[in-house]
């Protein structure tokens, strides 16, 4: 990313919005923006390999693994606003598992781009099918989008959810079921 481009373009911005880019505390927005995007972006340069970081371990697991209400930060690519919320996410391994932190770094990895919640949904659970052959993969994300809050129809409460379901999760309503028990358990404790 050329980020003095972005500067420029951003300082731009703040002419065409009626703002002087020249007044104390405009005059490093520009420089500000185009930082704060490179990293809000950063997924565009990312590769699945160097995320993952060799960090897939032999196992003889076969039993479902989860983790839950990891943090979730992207951009609508409608309305370039921001959406969070949670992921949950459930596999069952073929013979290899995915060191824990990199479920965490994979939801990292998609969600910095200009995205939509049902598309990230899926490339998350897309990408840990792919990167171990896993059995079966559940991902759930649940988020608040600032293009409902902040503009349009300004529902403060509104939250999406979406799932992805590939192999047994998808086949099975047995093991979707466990899924959907076992991420949603603290809720109903």
């Amino acid at each position: 990313m050329n980020k003095k481009r972005v500067a420029a373009l951003i300082r731009q911005l703040l002419i065409e919005i009626g703002e002087d880019p020249n007044r104390e505390g405009l005059r490093r927005t520009p420089a500000r923006v185009a930082e704060s995007f490179e990293h809000l972006t950063r997924g565009y340069r990312a590769s699945i390999k160097r995320t993952v970081n060799k960090a897939i371990f032999e196992a003889e697991a076969n039993n479902m693994i989860i983790a839950r209400d990891i943090e979730v930060y992207s951009m609508c690519e409608h309305h370039i606003l921001p959406f969070f919320g949670r992921c949950h996410i459930g596999y069952i391994p073929s013979r290899k598992v995915l060191g824990v932190s990199k479920l965490a770094r994979l939801v990292d990895h998609f969600s910095r781009r200009l995205q939509i919640q049902e598309r990230l949904t899926a490339q998350v659970a897309r990408a840990i099918v792919d990167t171990i052959d896993a059995q079966g993969v559940g991902v759930v994300m649940e988020c608040r989008h600032l293009c409902m809050m902040m503009r349009g129809v300004e529902k403060q409460q509104s939250l999406m959810t979406t799932s992805s379901v590939l192999g047994s999760f998808h086949s099975d309503a047995a093991t979707r079921l466990e899924f959907l028990h076992l991420i949603n358990r603290q809720r109903e404790e």
